[in-house]
């Protein structure tokens, strides 16, 4: 692979477990060494460049924060091994700790902080050395839900107001579109699309893309017409369906469609659905409440294919009851078709 991260950008390197993310950070970290190639950082060649001579610092999933040192001692641990002045170690953790939220935390214990805190003192640990760069592996993995939609917010800030180029895994879509500038979908130990959260969300390349990112409804079958970049896909299970064509697409080949959940019109009555969509039938399997995601399982009635469509956040389906008779219909041109993988 090849690729470049901008200075003073949020890049984020996500993918399934097992498909090397983390090998590559510890490549760029220095803790293992490729076998061929390059890494250059500002411009320099790291080939045998050792960790601690690299301008790069790391945030693990578990922290490694050291619990027999308070909150200024973990900070300040890099300065003190770097010999940095007394004077200037204090000046520099309190100015660390008042960025990342935590003014006169100095003396607390690593046990009294909570999930959130000792996520920030791990940041204010690496940032007090002023890396160029600052790679995070997975660090939010061991939060709950909630402190982990909060962490993101503060990570995209943080990031923000220091300017450090941030390079960031993660197997969270969430965590990787709410957070980056740009985002490397990474798979089998290579990627396969680089680009802005919009870009892989609305204009995936491979299927792998479209089925990773986001959630999706996936129909596997053959191309029965193809009219310019409008592929017509009877599925295996025999539900006819219209959709925008990725790449090159011939009448017989093997193909896979996408459908995204939150482009599909609902109606309980067929003239209520646009004219130009083409229509479908289906019966509510399952109510899927989640608030503002909450969404609905149908089985169509012709293919008894699964398709799952969001909710609309009006309201206008709360009273939606399992086993009730439904229409819907879709946007061919937001729906994408692709060759399917040999």
């Amino acid at each position: 692979m090849s690729f470049e991260v901008a200075r003073g950008s949020f890049f984020s390197i996500l993918g399934p477990s097992g498909c090397g993310k983390t090998t590559l950070l510890r490549m760029i970290a220095g803790f293992t060494e490729p076998d061929a190639g390059d890494i250059v950082i500002g411009g320099r060649s790291m080939r045998g460049v050792a960790p601690n001579r690299r301008p790069v610092n790391m945030v693990f999933q578990h922290l490694a924060l050291f619990p027999m040192m308070n909150v200024g001692e973990n900070v300040a641990y890099g300065l003190t091994q770097r010999g940095v002045a007394r004077a200037e170690i204090i000046r520099r953790v309190g100015q660390m700790l008042e960025r990342v939220g935590l003014t006169g935390a100095q003396a607390k214990r690593v046990d009294q902080l909570s999930g959130g805190q000792k996520q920030r003192v791990a940041i204010a640990r690496s940032l007090v050395l002023e890396p160029t760069l600052l790679l995070l592996d997975e660090p939010l993995g061991a939060l709950d839900l909630k402190l982990r939609e909060h962490m993101k917010i503060e990570l995209k800030q943080l990031q923000a107001a220091f300017g450090t180029t941030f390079v960031y895994i993660t197997h969270d879509q969430s965590e990787a579109l709410v957070l980056s500038d740009q985002v490397a979908v990474m798979n089998r130990g290579g990627f396969e699309q680089l680009g802005s959260p919009q870009a892989l969300y609305y204009e995936p390349k491979t299927p792998f893309v479209a089925g990773f990112v986001g959630a999706n409804n996936r129909f596997a079958g053959r191309a029965t017409a193809v009219d310019g970049g409008r592929v017509t896909l009877a599925s295996d299970a025999g539900l006819v369906l219209h959709a925008r064509a990725s790449d090159r697409i011939a009448v017989g080949d093997a193909v896979e469609a996408f459908v995204r959940p939150e482009i599909a019109s609902l109606a309980r009555d067929e003239a209520e659905l646009p004219a130009d969509l083409p229509r479908y039938r289906g019966q509510v399997e399952s109510l899927l409440f989640d608030g503002a995601s909450s969404a609905v399982l149908l089985r169509e009635a012709v293919s008894q294919s699964e398709i799952r469509i969001a909710l609309p956040q009006t309201g206008r389906f709360a009273d939606l009851r399992v086993g009730e008779s439904v229409a819907f219909g879709f946007d061919p041109q937001r729906a994408v078709c692709f060759a399917a993988p040999a």
